[in-house]
């Protein structure tokens, strides 16, 4: 009988130690999940505030009637020189679907980059029709990110 009482606590113990692993596992498995998706919002953030810069001074450029041409292009390409940094960083961070999106949204700016560092105007059919291209993909761009990020439902 003192064989039961010992192959008891053995598979006792075994069991209490299988169970504490599977719950340290998964408990790490969780926080890794929360640290990527943190990772991920700060990011992001950063990526759209860079986009928001550029964007913002290529606004600026197209209502500026008096910039030199020379100067223009050079201060386009300069303002829009951040976000590559940081789409290189969403490209590995990121999941398929956010970097295909961000990939877009990228080359659209770029575009408005172009028009504005070329001379074209704010007024100037081609610039609004390349501003709204790129809203439209920055659009895409913000639903997949909060998709991924798991706020897509409303305010968290």
């Amino acid at each position: 009988m003192q064989w039961i009482s010992l192959a008891s606590v053995v598979v006792g113990a075994l069991i209490a130690t299988a169970s504490s692993a599977f719950l340290d596992r998964r408990r790490w498995r969780r926080e890794q999940a929360q640290r990527l998706v943190d990772a991920r919002r700060i990011l992001y953030g950063e990526y759209l505030a860079a986009l928001s810069r550029a964007r913002n001074d290529f606004r600026g450029l197209a209502r500026d009637l008096d910039v030199p041409l020379d100067r223009r292009d050079m201060s386009a390409r300069a303002s829009f020189a951040p976000c590559y940094e940081i789409r290189y960083q969403v490209a590995i961070t990121a999941s398929v679907a956010v970097v295909a999106v961000s990939e877009e949204t990228f080359r659209r700016l770029r575009d408005v980059r172009d028009l504005a560092g070329a001379g074209t105007l704010a007024g100037d059919e081609r610039y609004s029709g390349g501003r709204g291209e790129y809203e439209a993909a920055l659009t895409k761009l913000r639903a997949a990110m909060r998709e991924e990020l798991g706020s897509s439902g409303g305010v968290r």
